[in-house]
């Protein structure tokens, strides 16, 4: 399989297993083996739809691309927010729509990854009911600890949890979100014990690190960097493979003594299985020039995005990857939510 689709900072992000997933894929692939005429497709709107609120960095990237879809293919693209279920309703609303390119999904790991593994049933099967188009925001995370707890480094965190195992305590944004998983993910990876307090969204679970009445929080750099940059927060560790160039200064956690350690919110579009082939590559090129575009490139990183671009057997590779490493945090974490 071709590696021109990522750059090379991606290819080392995603690193050679996700990679070699995709060779052979191609057969496999939703909608590989339709070569079904798509004439002037499309020839009428085309719905995106999002699994959150208006506002959400999810909806923001939608609409941006949404937006230049349209000017590029000369129809409307219109975003379509459906909240629930951890973005599930939206992911299984597009498994069901018609396989004609003209209901498309932007799902973040929750939908494909997470979601399977953590509730007791979804309305759709990620691995099978999806036509992946193509990969585009990579959102990486910090690890950060009030700028007062005498805690400077990941290593000064790992040996005060050792040294009291379940005492220190962290927030989240919610049980199963990326904030709640990736410290449990910490805590496999590191022989640690921290003890879970889910709150309901990130600026509750902010506030009460800030305050004192938790230790420690893993949240976008996007929404944590204005408490760091106002010295309330310490950053101590990213979450990407490769130093972020939204906080280069920051070690990741890979590089800190964790080698691998890998996780953050990506965003990428997919369609229902056997959506025809040429539809596919279709969106997948205007996809991949959209994200080469300085305006576009300077608008995602304006929202706290790096920009990803793969192929769209890449990115089948990838979201197989992500699914059994999410599904082994959430066994790990205990959590199943109904």
């Amino acid at each position: 399989m071709s590696k021109s689709g990522i750059a090379s900072h991606d290819r080392r992000r995603f690193g050679r297993t996700a990679l070699a997933l995709g060779v052979g894929l191609g057969a496999g692939l939703p909608g590989a083996g339709a070569q079904t005429d798509t004439g002037d497709w499309p020839t009428r709107p085309v719905t995106i739809l999002v699994g959150y609120p208006p506002g959400n960095a999810t909806d923001t990237i939608a609409r941006l691309i949404g937006e230049r879809l349209a000017a590029r293919l000369r129809r409307p693209f219109i975003i379509e927010n459906r909240p629930g279920q951890g973005s599930s309703i939206a992911a299984g609303a597009v498994a069901k729509s018609a396989p004609d390119g003209y209901t498309l999904l932007l799902t973040a790991p929750a939908a494909m990854a997470i979601n399977p593994n953590l509730y007791a049933k979804v309305p759709y099967d990620a691995l099978k009911d999806f036509a992946t188009i193509g990969l585009c925001s990579w959102l990486p995370y910090v690890l950060v600890v009030r700028a007062d707890s005498g805690i400077a480094t990941l290593a000064d965190l790992l040996a005060r949890a050792r040294a009291h195992p379940g005492k220190l305590t962290y927030s989240s944004s919610g049980n199963g979100t990326i904030s709640h998983l990736l410290m449990v993910l910490l805590a496999q990876r590191t022989d640690t014990k921290f003890t879970h307090v889910p709150y309901k969204g990130s600026a509750q679970a902010h506030t009460d690190l800030i305050g004192g009445q938790v230790d420690v929080n893993f949240d976008t750099i996007t929404a944590l960097m204005p408490h760091i940059r106002a010295g309330r927060l310490r950053p101590l560790a990213t979450s990407s493979l490769n130093r972020t160039p939204f906080a280069p200064d920051v070690p990741t956690v890979a590089e800190q003594g964790v080698p691998g350690f890998e996780g953050g919110a990506w965003l990428g579009f997919v369609a229902a299985a056997a959506t025809p082939r040429p539809i596919v590559e279709r969106l997948n090129r205007e996809l991949n020039q959209i994200l080469e575009e300085p305006d576009t490139r300077r608008r995602m990183t304006d929202a706290g995005s790096e920009i990803l671009k793969t192929t769209p057997e890449e990115f089948a590779a990838f979201i197989r990857t992500e699914h059994a490493k999410w599904a082994r945090v959430v066994r790990e974490s205990g959590t199943k939510l109904d």
